[in-house]
């Protein structure tokens, strides 16, 4: 591991003290303004992130930029590149200085708070691997963070996405492709990211027919964590309906899902097309493609199914995650009863 470098010696001081936030491209660190010893070390953790802990790029790239964010803050407010011994320096009036200052730039609190967590982890393993502590980061509370529920859709308005999508697309391949994603998302509870990250291998599964995985599909999730969820029959009609028409060669390891160019389908596609469809259904902001797992979850949860199954196929590390659908359950009876109930209706005599 790198070996910290006495204090005052993290750099060449530039002339220029006043550096951008955010670094031109937080995954390469090219502009982050560190010391060669700071530099070191991100790389490495930027290695252990990606090959030990196995983090997802979306995941990474987030972690990159919560750091080099801090890096340019750190600059601007020593006046020269930071170094390690600068990092292990760190105390709580800067950190609360650097939330501060992300909060003045317009940055919410949910936000800063997942900012924060990229700092964490890259101070914690440099922690780990010996080479400095910074015992300022433990104190440092997140920002309180509002309550917040998931946003499912009723159950006619799922079904009706899922019906109308087809409809929407200039070609009948698309539309096939665009049913069939949307009913891996609500009939699965997938992901968006790890319905477009399924090959042909996977979707068709070890039986060899066109349908995923027979009665089940294995999924892999974050961290590269794989779960098996049950296909049912419709998601299994609509997915081989999708892949008899589509007129590019679906390779066996490649991508199930492709644009219109024969190239992997863009989230950003499926993403617009639940804007076209909001605005066919007149369906609320809140109905995105996350939106529909949510619905999943929130409907399983209403016919019956129990936290911990829920929990499976979600993919969900930790129970607590999944208990945010009971809230969403629990907040619609009270509502019917305060509606149905006649001792909850307020007298208007």
């Amino acid at each position: 591991p790198p070996t910290p470098l006495p204090r005052g010696e993290g750099g060449l001081v530039c002339a220029n003290r006043r550096w951008p936030l955010m670094p031109p491209d937080p995954d390469s660190m090219a502009g982050w303004p560190a010391a060669a010893d700071l530099r070191d070390a991100a790389g490495r953790w930027k290695l252990w992130l990606k090959e030990e802990k196995r983090v997802s790029p979306h995941t990474l790239r987030a972690y990159l930029g919560d750091v080099g964010r801090f890096v340019h803050f750190l600059a601007e407010h020593l006046g020269r590149p930071p170094s390690l011994n600068d990092l292990s320096a760190a105390a709580l009036s800067d950190l609360r200085a650097f939330q501060s200052r992300r909060a003045a730039g317009g940055a919410g609190a949910a936000t800063r708070a997942r900012g924060l967590s990229g700092v964490r982890n890259f101070l914690a393993h440099l922690d780990r691997a010996g080479v400095l502590h910074n015992a300022a980061i433990g104190s440092l509370r997140n920002p309180k963070l509002p309550k917040r529920l998931p946003r499912p859709l009723a159950v006619t308005d799922a079904l009706a996405a899922v019906d109308t999508i087809e409809t929407l697309a200039t070609e009948e391949w698309i539309g096939l492709r665009d049913r069939a994603l949307l009913f891996l998302l609500y009939g699965c509870g997938l992901r968006l990211g790890e319905a477009l990250g399924l090959t042909r291998r996977e979707a068709e599964g070890s039986s060899g027919r066109n349908a995923p995985g027979g009665d089940t599909l294995v999924v892999t999730g974050k961290g590269r964590k794989q779960r098996m969820v049950p296909v049912l029959p419709a998601v299994r009609e609509a997915v081989d309906a999708y892949i008899a028409a589509c007129p590019f060669p679906l390779a066996a390891a490649g991508p199930l899902f492709l644009g219109a160019r024969g190239g992997a389908l863009n989230p950003g596609v499926a993403e617009r097309q639940m804007r076209q469809l909001r605005a066919v259904l007149g369906l609320p902001d809140s109905a995105t493609p996350h939106a529909l797992r949510h619905s999943f979850a929130t409907h399983l949860l209403a016919g019956g199914g129990d936290l911990r199954t829920i929990q499976e196929l979600l993919g969900h590390a930790a129970l607590s995650t999944t208990q945010r659908y009971t809230d969403i359950d629990t907040e619609r009876l009270m509502t019917v009863y305060a509606d149905a109930h006649p001792r909850a209706r307020r007298s208007t005599g």
